[in-house]
């Protein structure tokens, strides 16, 4: 798994980004949510950059 990040916003929803892969952020009403919300994100991040024939990073 990479690196991810979590803040609660001021409506009480977890935000949560991976700066390893710029603009991939997503959010959810628990912490849990989140997580699985991330997950999913990342693999949509890295298949379309693989789809495209661009570098994935580390």
């Amino acid at each position: 798994m990479r690196e991810v990040r979590f803040l609660q916003d001021e409506d009480g929803y977890w935000v949560v980004e991976c700066p390893s892969l710029p603009g991939c952020v997503t959010q959810g009403k628990t912490r849990e949510e989140a997580l699985r919300n991330i997950r999913e994100a990342i693999d949509l991040y890295i298949e379309a950059l693989e789809e495209n024939g661009m570098p994935v990073p580390c």
